[in-house]
């Protein structure tokens, strides 16, 4: 599955499905660890059919950002049944991304 790019209507949209837990980067086209982070999310979506990702830019919808106490990026927050179960900061390969989300 690929990385879908969302909007402040279809993040409501997603995290609010409860079938797959979802998976929102908060990322930014100036940050290098945000830059550096995006092919490790692209290959755990293409390898992983159990999970949605998602990435919100920060500069185009900071209510966003906001509304879930983002001052750091890149931020990660894992969704299920609606709610954050998880969140994490700062750039990692994707083998550390499957081993801290437990995929």
């Amino acid at each position: 599955m690929e990385v879908l790019h969302l909007t402040p209507e279809s993040y409501e949209k997603l995290t609010k499905q409860t079938e797959k837990p979802v998976l929102i980067d908060f990322w930014a086209q100036w940050c290098g660890p945000c830059q550096k982070l995006g092919p490790e999310l692209e290959a755990l979506a293409a390898e992983n059919d159990g999970i949605i990702v998602g990435k919100v830019d920060v500069d185009a919808y900071p209510q966003l950002a906001v509304s879930l106490g983002v001052n750091t990026i890149p931020a990660l927050f894992l969704f299920r049944g609606g709610q954050v179960e998880k969140s994490l900061i700062g750039y990692m390969t994707k083998d550390v991304l499957k081993a801290k989300l437990g995929l």
